[in-house]
């Protein structure tokens, strides 16, 4: 039962992660789109923020629930570091709409992509720790 139990949190683990990352790819790659001179910028934006509403959906998928005591902690950290990049995804959705400097917009955006990445590595030692702490830890 343990071996179903582990297993079904591995996978929705890796589909979820998997799901995020791939938006996280995305994103990066719409936000570092090269942009001509004096062209309009509006398919860009229209791009990126299409890109920031499926990382979003993903990042709302991904949970680190945890039951166990010190490891309840570093989860409740985590969903709450989640909770300020959903907020800071929406904020700066209006900013890829409406700011006219292009090139901080785009810096913004790459460094929320970098910072949801960073969270998304945390949440992946987090599950990592409380599989081996199920199994038994390394001792």
């Amino acid at each position: 039962m343990l071996d179903l139990h582990l297993r079904h949190r591995q996978e929705t683990a890796i589909s979820t992660s998997t799901a995020l990352t791939d938006a996280l790819t995305a994103l990066a790659a719409a936000a570092q789109v090269p942009r001509r001179e004096g062209a309009p910028t509006t398919s860009w934006r229209w791009s990126v923020r299409q890109r920031m509403t499926t990382v979003r959906d993903a990042l709302m998928q991904a949970t680190s629930a945890t039951d166990d005591g010190w490891l309840a902690a570093r989860g409740g950290v985590a969903f709450r570091e989640r909770n300020v990049l959903l907020g800071r995804l929406g904020d700066l959705g209006t900013e890829v709409l409406e700011n006219p400097d292009v090139d901080q917009v785009q810096s913004l955006v790459l460094r929320l992509a970098h910072d949801i990445s960073h969270h998304l590595q945390k949440v992946h030692d987090l599950a990592y720790d409380d599989v081996e702490l199920e199994l038994g830890g390394s001792e």
